[in-house]
């Protein structure tokens, strides 16, 4: 069976944004015009499409990327279907506690419609989502949305993304009136005037360009034409020449410019309006880059360990990788995931680089939101999920197993937050076992574990919403009664000196004895420096280091995995207030071994004493993870609202304006903040609108330490 559409003619992109800048509604737009869905959902009356779970429609926020295969004719083609393209459109949420889905979304995007709100400009998390698209060198288009509601303003927003983002913005339209007299936009690159028409604005009209417009119009086309021929020599002598540059000579060059990540072209419109979509979905199509347009994937052969390629090729080896896991209510486990080259059919096995196991593909699908479309091939470029993928986590590479690699995995946060849960029968405790593994399955930033001393179980995330959504989804998708404790602070342990210990762990018990005897030296973890390689005899994996420096065979090499396992043991519990332990490197050097009596789990308990009393000694302390707040309030708080964080051990770091109110951005630690935005909304009458994201782990101060341990005791 052959690829029923040219690589040329997919898109693979994202639609970004902050939270509440419309971007669902954006997304319903989209399904709207490329036929998907025939009735328009709104998310404050909670029907949308791509926002299927119950928790999001009835929050009206979206929490996870849903993939969305849909056609689009550029609306500038008229009736000539020969000329569609294939979106992959995803989804990403926008609140900072689901940051992993837009990240994980970033590295399997070839670009990304990046939607602000025309009142707010840029928000904290639309810097975010900037930053993490920077990171993954994605192409985007700038669509400054809400023009039609008041306050809106299209410069304002612009300038915010010139100062905030990036200088490479530029206006590709400006509106035609504002707030309730928004019309339209006017095309400075075609020099047209366009007004949305007929049942939800599907008839595009272009017209020519009001006279009142025209001047604005005249100055901003310049502009944007000397910014296009900035990045073409030839064509910049042309312009400098002052000969007239040809339209599509423009459209071509500027296509170029924003693969490179040298333009990000800027739109506008009014999506709840019905007003400007099409022509984003057009510059979709004119702009961002099909998978042809980028480098071939990188990865490692997971067998020699030498940097690969995979360029998107059908006839190539076969190479995907797993970006998302979601447990569906009616097909089960579908694994999504994105094919860079190759092709590859239901039936066929393949080989997952990450854990040396191969699986059958059964059922393959396209995802149309919460409809699905049964698939038998699927090729390069392209998106879908399998059901029923057995050994499979977010991040594995799926490939030949004649050509093996391990595509770039993706790397996320570690949670923050930290919670109890317990279940309320016997029953609901088998089902939240099955529940909290799935989850964790689906979501990398969501983490389970039990607490060795009270057996409890204990589940850890990226902000009280995250958990709470979670303890939400048990409940309703897995049917599982539980109560949950407060929100507790995930705090680390680590060191800031050295040690040098051995231990000798002998026991006799008559018959056969126990005899383990390391040495180990202990400093904190050295950052890896670009370039330099790692040595063969050390083991590094994250926050950890093992260096195995033994000679002659004073411990045999047997025994050592033991050893590893037993520092590792070790990690899982400190010894100032039983917090895991991070970034530590351990030297063995030395020790000894009895013929008899030894044994791994000898060498396993001597290596888990010996590092306890290492860390005792290497002047241990308590880290806490500290939060980027921004908090946007009246000028008439200010005094209040810095008073309050200086109060919870917070530092100010800038201070700014956005519109007629004002910005604080400052860092404070997370085991302040339980609480902080009903306290701040007290503090000023409703009108303060915080943001929090991590930002880092820092040493607790003695005080406070102290309090911690004591607490713990």
């Amino acid at each position: 069976m052959a690829r029923d559409y040219p690589l040329e003619k997919v898109r693979n992109f994202g639609i970004v944004a902050h939270v509440d800048a419309g971007k669902t509604t954006t997304s319903e737009r989209i399904l709207y015009y490329t036929g998907m869905s025939h009735k328009i959902g709104e998310v404050h009356e909670g029907d949308t499409v791509t926002d299927w779970m119950e928790q999001e429609r009835e929050r009206g926020i979206t929490i996870t990327a849903a993939a969305i295969t849909c056609f689009w004719n550029p609306s500038y083609m008229g009736s000539d279907t020969s000329k569609k393209v294939r979106f992959n459109v995803i989804d990403t949420p926008g609140h900072i506690d689901f940051t992993s889905e837009v990240k994980r979304s970033m590295r399997v995007l070839d670009g990304a419609v990046v939607v602000f709100d025309g009142v707010a400009g840029v928000e904290p998390q639309s810097e975010t989502n900037w930053r993490y698209a920077e990171e993954a060198e994605v192409p985007r288009i700038c669509y400054i949305n809400k023009l039609d509601r008041t306050g809106a303003s299209f410069e304002k927003s612009y300038a915010s993304i010139l100062d905030r983002l990036s200088t490479k913005a530029v206006r590709m339209q400006i509106p035609i009136g504002l707030e309730e007299k928004f019309e339209g936009v006017i095309d400075l690159l075609g020099m047209k005037a366009y007004k949305f028409e007929g049942e939800m604005g599907k008839e595009v009209i272009a017209y020519d360009i009001p006279e009142a417009y025209m001047e604005e119009a005249k100055k901003y086309h310049a502009e944007l034409v000397e910014r296009i021929v900035e990045n073409d020599d030839a064509l910049m002598s042309e312009y400098l020449e002052g000969k007239e540059i040809p339209y599509e000579t423009l459209k071509k060059t500027l296509r170029t410019a924003v693969v490179q990540n040298k333009i990000f072209p800027v739109y506008t419109g009014s999506s709840l309006k019905n007003k400007g979509v099409q022509l984003v979905l057009d510059a979709v199509v004119d702009y961002l880059p099909s998978p042809l347009d980028l480098p071939a994937a990188k990865g490692t052969n997971p067998d020699t360990g030498a940097e690969e390629t995979r360029p998107a090729l059908d006839d190539g080896p076969f190479a995907a990788l797993v970006f998302k896991l979601q447990t569906d209510p009616f097909v089960g486990a579908l694994t999504f995931f994105r094919v860079y080259s190759g092709s590859i059919n239901t039936g066929d096995t393949v080989y997952n680089s990450a854990n040396n196991k191969k699986e059958r593909i059964g059922r393959m699908v396209r995802l149309q939101a919460d409809k699905r479309e049964e698939i038998k091939s699927v090729y390069a470029g392209e998106i879908a999920a399998v059901v029923g993928m057995k050994e499979v986590k977010i991040g594995h590479t799926l490939c030949d197993a004649e050509h093996p690699i391990a595509l770039e995995s993706i790397v996320f946060p570690e949670p923050v937050v930290s919670m109890r849960v317990e279940p309320k029968t016997k029953a609901d405790q088998e089902k939240m076992g099955i529940a909290l593994s799935k989850l964790s399955d689906e979501d990398p930033t969501f983490r389970v574990h039990s607490d060795p001393e009270t057996l409890e179980t204990i589940i850890s995330g990226m902000g009280e919403l995250h958990l709470e959504i979670i303890v939400d989804r048990m409940k309703r998708e897995f049917a599982v009664e539980a109560t949950t404790g407060k929100p507790q602070v995930a705090y680390r342990e680590t060191i800031q000196g050295t040690s040098d210990v051995e231990y000798k762990h002998i026991k006799q018990t008559g018959g056969r004895g126990q005899y383990g005897h390391v040495k180990i030296k202990m400093k904190p973890l050295e950052p890896l420096v670009e370039g330099v390689k790692v040595k063969n005899n050390v083991e590094r994996e994250d926050h950890f280091e093992f260096i195995n420096n033994i000679k002659g065979g004073v411990i045999p090499q047997e025994y050592i995995p033991a050893v590893r396992k037993g520092l590792k043991e070790g990690m899982e519990r400190g010894v100032l207030a039983g917090f895991p332990l991070v970034d530590i490197s351990v030297d063995l050097y030395d020790g000894s071994y009895h013929d008899v009596d030894s044994s791994e789990i000898a060498f396993k308990l001597a290596a888990l004493y010996a590092f306890q009393d290492a860390v005792s000694k290497a002047k241990p302390v308590i880290l806490e993870p500290i939060m980027k707040l921004e908090v946007v309030v009246p000028e008439k708080f200010m005094g209040d609202v810095t008073g309050m964080i200086n109060s919870k051990r917070g530092t100010i770091d800038a201070m700014g304006e956005r519109g007629q109110a004002r910005v604080i951005t400052s860092k404070v630690p997370l085991s302040e903040l339980f609480g902080f935005t009903t306290q701040l909304r007290s503090l000023t009458e409703g009108r303060g609108v915080p943001n929090l994201e991590f930002s880092h782990y820092a040493v607790v101060p003695r005080n406070v330490q102290e309090d911690i341990i004591a607490s713990r005791k």
